[in-house]
């Protein structure tokens, strides 16, 4: 038995992940609120966007992951926005032993997964210094985000045809 189970932990693919830099591609934040006249007490909305992005890079076992967060603030009961803020966060990773046929939910799940916890703390540092007080992110369900987006171009496929 012992054997057997030798036999299947060989053949199972080592998986190796190295997160080789990390950084901010884009960012903008604009405080709206600051732009107008005070109009007293405000209640914050806010609202944020996600959008993943993948890529393979010229060197070996090596690929760019984009996480694309845009946050915007209303006032709660009207449209009047507060601020916005958008931000691309790019890691390189280095990537092993993933079978190919497994790498694209790897890459939009797992990586993200990783560098999410470094955007969080820039949206905060932002947000705060920005004049708001820090706006700490609830987790990302990054399977979820991912399924939904293939159901997305699942049904946008027939749409096209």
């Amino acid at each position: 038995m012992a054997e057997s189970e030798n036999g299947a932990a060989e053949a199972a693919p080592q998986i190796k992940m190295n997160i080789l830099s990390q950084y901010i591609r884009d960012m903008s934040f604009e405080n709206i609120l600051a732009q107008k006249p005070s109009t007293g007490q405000v209640q914050p909305d806010v609202k944020v966007q996600v959008a993943l992005d993948a890529k393979k890079r010229d060197a070996e076992n090596q690929y760019e992951v984009v996480m694309k967060l845009t946050v915007r603030s209303v006032a709660q009961g009207t449209e009047d926005a507060l601020f916005i803020l958008e931000v691309e966060y790019a890691g390189l990773f280095h990537i092993e032993g993933v079978p190919e046929d497994q790498m694209h939910p790897f890459l939009l799940i797992e990586c993200p997964r990783m560098i999410f916890p470094f955007v969080r703390r820039i949206v905060s540092d932002v947000t705060r210094d920005g004049g708001f007080p820090p706006l700490n992110l609830d987790n990302i369900d990054f399977v979820n985000l991912y399924r939904t987006e293939l159901q997305r171009r699942q049904t946008a496929q027939p749409a096209q045809a």
